[in-house]
């Protein structure tokens, strides 16, 4: 199954920059790999993240998206003290809902060139 997923960051906070990005990316594709997920592609905006990924047909893309969003939640909160006491003091870091998109109709190609040209798109529409 290819499945396009796409969450926020909480309140919409736009942190995800710099180092922070880069470590986000890392934790990412390092928790595919161990998930036995095969990571199409990845792009990190300032306030959401968007993953388009090959998985087993018999997981759920709620459970991957959540396999996900606790395990770089830790990572990045681990790695980066001050962003908890900042920002996200007695919250997660990821907002509750996520966007689940499987491909059918859309080739993967289009998928992957989405997600390759977020940041180009800056300021026009998602």
């Amino acid at each position: 199954m290819l499945c396009h997923i796409v969450w926020c960051t909480k309140y919409r906070h736009p942190i995800l920059t710099g180092v922070i990005e880069v470590e986000t990316k890392t934790i990412l594709a390092q928790t595919c790999t161990e998930y036995g997920w095969s990571l199409k592609a990845i792009e990190v905006m300032p306030d959401h993240v968007h993953l388009f990924l090959e998985a087993s047909p018999d997981e759920a893309p709620s459970t991957i998206a959540r396999t996900m969003k606790s395990i770089s939640a830790v990572h990045i909160f681990t790695a980066f003290p001050k962003l908890k006491e900042r920002k996200f003091w007695g919250s997660g870091l990821w907002s509750r809902g996520c966007y689940y998109g499987s491909v059918g109709a859309v080739t993967e190609e289009s998928v992957k060139r989405y997600i390759e040209n977020q940041k180009s798109n800056i300021g026009g529409t998602e």
